[in-house]
């Protein structure tokens, strides 16, 4: 039997295993940062909706332009309204309601003051 090819393994220093730790501990972090951020996505619904909109595009006959633009339209219009729009949206309804209130009462005032005032012409002739 030949006795070089059962040769012991190399000597390997303290300061190899501490820096393969280091690495191995470094990739570790970085999957499990990795990992936290992806399931963070998933419970937002990110991925699910990113999902969609990427299908919608996949499926769709005739190609845009840009991609990027379809993709900004489509999650645009899937993305929950901002809160403050929908508080500027009911304002804005709130008003529209006390305009045209206002609109009929100046009509309904106009007619009863129209009753007691003299027609024009007499006015011109006084």
């Amino acid at each position: 039997m030949c006795s070089a090819a059962l040769s012991p393994p190399a000597p390997v220093s303290g300061a190899s295993y501490a820096a393969a730790a280091v690495t191995m501990a470094h990739y570790k972090a970085a999957d499990s940062k990795r990992e936290q951020f992806r399931r963070y996505l998933e419970k937002s619904g990110v991925l699910d909706t990113l999902t969609k909109v990427l299908v919608a595009l996949y499926e769709e006959p005739e190609k845009p332009n840009s991609a990027l633009d379809f993709l900004k339209h489509h999650l645009g219009a899937a993305t929950p309204e901002n809160p403050e729009i929908e508080l500027l949206r009911l304002e804005l309804a709130e008003m529209k309601e006390k305009y045209e209130a206002i609109v009929e009462e100046n009509k309904k005032l106009k007619t009863k003051l129209a009753q007691y005032e003299p027609p024009q012409e007499e006015k011109r002739a006084e």
